[in-house]
This record gives structure tokens, C-alpha cells and sequence, in this order.
């Protein structure tokens, strides 16, 4: 019997499948990969790894093509990944007792975004039992959710569980992985057209409105977020949404007060506390720049007991201790900052700051040495203007 079955779309994608397709090889019973029209060797590769591959005309909309995948699946349990995913091998065990129980329909994932410095977590319904009722639905950031509220209106018996542990890695977020402004345009273009005929839809209005500020329409994503928010529909984790978006959107308009307002209802959403990072890191540093420098530091130190391997919180608590002159801890910070991102110039040029403000001039002079010979390989005008700004105080590097 398959228990267990990877259900996957793809295009264009035989650089990222490999890695995806090993992260699940030996922990599911079957992979369905659906290809939706690649020019590369996508399809080679997913039939290299023993995947049973498919094909579906590309037709701009992801739930449609999900649905078409899912077809094709023999599984009790559906497991959903795209290509630019992995599965944590240390999460399985806990993933077969889930399913085991025979009450459970949807198991709700720790999605980490690989990259995505301030919002670094997400939860998504990606493993779910087969049932004939459950699809997908929305364009882009298609989910099941709207079909399994339903199912749970007929059939009330059914749990829906969620793992706080991560449970999957997404690289979508990386550098070298973020495409040109083409990707927001399709994106834009997809749930514009679902908009029209759902002005009020909250989940895609708060997606549609992140994506505006994004790419600079400010005031065009205010305006969906506001429409979102006017359904009065939404539950919390859209609602964390909204509001954080909304707190992006006052903060770029240089509207602090705005902005402190919406990060806070966002943080005040009953969402795991993981979900909240970013709005906590946006919330301390327009705090920091404000000067209230110890609420600050106590939400960034917040921020850390969430997640302890978070570079830019270590790297802003450095900053807001460098502005209480706390050293000793400021060092510590910006210390643990660069372990984390070793090649991280900023960090390495205000940890050479804090050096010489507390009188330690060899490390000082180290350590800004060393931020310029990383300034040089990515920035050279940061590396020129650094040197400028330390010959002014007498260092020559």
C-alpha cells in the first residue's frame, strides 16, 4: 500500500529538483512531479531520481496545475514541495506518528525561508490525508485551506495539527534564486485577475498588497491590504499579514507612528511565536532608529529566544547596544553575528567601531582591515569610504 506520496510541480527547474527529490527519496512511497512545460532537463531529471512524471500545459494559475498533479497520486497522505524545497530529514519520525492517527486530515509545516532575513519562518498546509474534497484554490500561494474549512463543516470528526519544529527548507528566497521583476509581474498579473472577481479576498489581498511594496507602489498596496482587512474574514496569520505589510508600507512612507500601530496589532495576532519574527525585528529597529533603545534591545533579545541562530537580530542588538554604550555585550553581538554570516562587511566594520570605542585598537584595527577586504570584493565604494572615514580619525589602512 502507498502510504506516503511527494506531489510536486515543476518547470525549468533541473537545478534545485535534484536536491528536493533527495530529501524525500527514502522517507515517501512514490514522487509525482507534474511538468508544466520545461525546456531544460527537468523532466530527465525527476525520472532519474524515479519519480513518475506528468504534463500539464502552463495555464497562469497554480491551483489548477496542483490539482492536475494531485491526479496522478496513489498515497494515504500527500506531501507537497516545490522544487526549490527540501524535507529536514530529523522531522520524519515525528511526521509518521502524525499520520498515524487516524483522526488527523491536515498537518500544518514550519516552513523556514532560507534568506528571507526578517520574516525567516511560515506555515503551510503541505501534508494532508487524499481526500476527494480537498483542492486547491488561488492563483498564486494556492493553499487548501478553503477546502478543508468545508470538509470540517460536513465532517467535524477530522483534527488539523501543526509542528512547531521546521520542517521544511525553502531556497526561493536566496540571492542567486530571486528573479527579475518579471516573476512579480506574472505573480502581480495572477492575483490581480482573482482580485477582480474577489475584491475582498483577505489572504490575496494581503499577498498582493506585500508584493506592491516590494517592488515601490506604496500606495497601491495599501490600498489592497485595506480591502483585505474591510472583509472582516481573515483569520490570525492572514491577519499578522495585513498589519505587518501595513507597518512596512507606513514605514517606507517615513509615517513612524503608523507603523508602530500596525506592527503591534500584528504581533498581538494568537499566531506561534515563531510567525511573528519579522514584525518583532521591524518593531525594535523603528523603535531603535526613534532612539527608545532598550525597548529595542529587550525585543531583538525577544527575537533570540525564538530563533538563536538569527544573524540580523544579533547584528541590530549589536547596534542598539553600541548606542547604550554597552560594549563588552555589543562585542559579544556583533561576534555572534559574524559566525553566523562570516562574510557579513557591516558587521565587521561596526564590531571594529565598538573595538576602538572601548579602547581595544589592535582588534579594531583587525577587524576593519578585514571589512574592507570584504567591502572590496562586493562594494568597492564601501571599502573606499570607510578608509576615507578612518583617515579622518588617523587609521591608515
Amino acid at each position: 500500500m502507498t502510504q506516503l506520496s511527494l506531489c510536486a510541480i515543476a518547470r525549468n527547474e533541473e537545478n534545485a529538483l535534484p536536491r528536493c527529490l533527495a530529501s524525500v527519496k527514502d522517507v515517501v512511497d512514490e514522487m509525482i512531479v507534474l511538468d508544466t512545460g520545461s525546456t531544460d532537463r527537468t523532466v530527465a531529471v525527476a525520472e532519474e531520481w524515479g519519480a513518475k512524471v506528468y504534463h500539464m500545459k502552463w495555464c497562469d494559475d497554480f491551483a489548477v496545475a496542483r490539482n492536475e498533479a494531485l491526479k496522478y497520486v496513489q498515497g494515504e497522505w500527500v506531501l507537497v514541495l516545490d522544487a526549490d524545497e527540501t524535507l529536514v530529514p530529523e522531522i520524519v519520525p515525528q511526521l509518521k506518528q502524525l499520520m498515524a492517527d487516524p483522526k488527523n486530515l491536515v498537518i500544518n509545516l514550519m516552513r523556514q525561508e532560507i534568506g528571507a532575513s526578517q520574516s525567516p519562518y511560515s506555515l503551510v498546509s503541505r501534508l494532508f490525508r487524499r481526500h476527494n474534497l480537498i483542492k486547491f484554490t488561488r492563483p498564486y500561494h494556492a493553499l487548501i485551506d478553503d477546502s478543508v474549512i468545508e470538509i470540517l463543516k460536513q465532517e467535524s470528526h477530522w483534527n488539523i495539527v501543526t509542528l512547531n519544529p521546521v520542517a521544511i527548507l525553502h531556497y526561493g528566497y536566496q540571492a542567486e534564486a530571486i528573479n527579475s521583476l518579471d516573476k512579480y509581474t506574472k505573480a502581480r498579473l495572477m492575483m490581480e485577475k482573482f482580485v477582480e472577481v474577489h475584491p475582498y479576498d483577505p489572504y490575496v489581498c494581503s499577498k498582493l498588497g506585500a508584493l506592491y511594496i516590494q517592488i515601490g507602489q506604496i500606495k497601491q498596496g495599501i490600498k489592497f491590504l485595506k480591502q483585505g482587512l474591510k472583509s472582516n474574514q481573515a483569520e490570525a496569520p492572514v491577519l499578522y499579514e495585513l498589519y505587518y505589510s501595513l507597518g512596512n508600507a507606513y514605514l517606507k512612507q517615513g509615517n513612524f507612528a503608523k507603523a508602530q500601530e500596525q506592527y503591534q496589532k500584528a504581533i498581538s495576532q494568537n499566531i506561534l511565536p515563531k510567525l511573528k519574527i519579522g514584525g518583532y525585528i521591524n518593531l525594535a529597529g523603528l523603535l531603535q532608529n526613534l532612539g527608545k533603545l532598550t525597548t529595542a534591545k529587550q525585543l531583538y533579545e525577544a527575537v533570540l529566544k525564538l530563533d538563536p541562530n538569527l544573524a540580523i537580530a544579533y547584528y541590530n542588538l549589536g547596534m542598539t547596544l553600541k548606542g547604550l554604550k554597552q560594549y563588552p555585550e555589543a562585542i559579544k553581538a556583533y561576534q555572534k553575528a559574524i559566525e553566523l554570516e562570516p562574510n557579513n562587511a557591516d558587521a565587521y566594520q561596526n564590531l571594529g567601531v565598538v573595538y576602538y570605542q572601548a579602547g581595544y585598537l589592535k582588534e579594531s584595527l583587525e577587524t576593519f582591515e578585514k571589512a574592507i577586504n570584504l567591502h572590496q570584493t562586493k562594494n568597492p565604494n564601501a571599502a573606499t569610504k570607510l578608509r576615507q572615514g578612518l583617515k579622518g580619525i588617523g587609521i591608515n589602512l
